[in-house]
């Protein structure tokens, strides 16, 4: 193998493919941290397996064979990261779930105890194919779950998921529901745009006008869709 850790040795194993335990769980986590390490410290051009080796106590000959170069520790990095138990808020209101949801982001990013390995993570997708389809399988994930804050919306009856419609000219009115997933991803991307786009601080009161923007979206309509073949996603006509 390469001495400098980064080339590749062959196709490393697709993240997720396993959820193994015991022994092999405690390898990961411990190289999974050492990755963290790394990026934080060196970002991803300056991260080698070497470095991992010494920082997890995993033999580079190890990681080589089961994970082949920096992109796969950083990708399995990436998808270990997705296994923890995190569950959406759940405040009684759609308003108070998406504030909650809204300040973790802030406090996320904010915290240097925090902020600078979920920082460099985001910035190695940037230079890495195989670490941005690992975020983006992430925060697919991540954003699946708190689909739940809209159901529990439309429960209460805070949100309608199928508004009035007008009929077809054969008299057939469409079903609507609500884009869960991109109603929640609107609370969020103000907050990412400032955090990796425009270098912008972020704060309670940027976190607060997200929320309200997008609530304001979502009471309007903008998240509705309608099952009809050909429908637009987006705002009921």
């Amino acid at each position: 193998m390469p001495d400098n850790g980064r080339e590749s040795g062959g196709a490393a194993p697709s993240p997720g493919t396993r959820r193994p335990g015991g022994r092999t769980a405690r390898t990961r986590a411990a190289v999974r941290d050492a990755v963290l390490a790394g990026l934080t410290e060196h970002g991803y051009p300056g991260l080698t397996v070497e470095y991992v080796a010494a920082h997890s106590g995993v033999h580079k000959t190890t990681l080589y064979r089961r994970w082949k170069d920096v992109e796969g520790l950083v990708a399995d990095a990436l998808d270990l990261a997705g296994e923890d138990s995190w569950v959406p808020p759940d405040t009684g209101s759609l308003e108070g779930d998406l504030r909650a949801l809204a300040q973790e982001v802030v406090d996320s990013f904010t915290d240097p105890a925090v902020a600078a390995s979920g920082s460099a993570m985001i910035a190695a997708a940037f230079q890495s194919e195989r670490a941005a389809d690992a975020l983006r399988a992430y925060y697919t994930e991540r954003f699946a779950r708190c689909e739940v804050l809209v159901e529990r919306a439309v429960q209460r009856g805070e949100l309608t998921a199928d508004p009035d419609a007008d009929a077809d000219a054969d008299g057939a009115t469409p079903h609507r529901g609500i884009d869960a997933g991109a109603l929640v991803r609107a609370v969020s991307a103000p907050l990412f745009f400032r955090l990796f786009i425009t270098r912008e601080p972020v704060d309670d009161t940027v976190a607060e006008q997200a929320v309200a923007a997008t609530l304001a979206a979502a009471r309007a309509g903008a998240f509705t869709v309608s099952d009809r073949p050909g429908a637009s996603r987006g705002a009921a006509p």
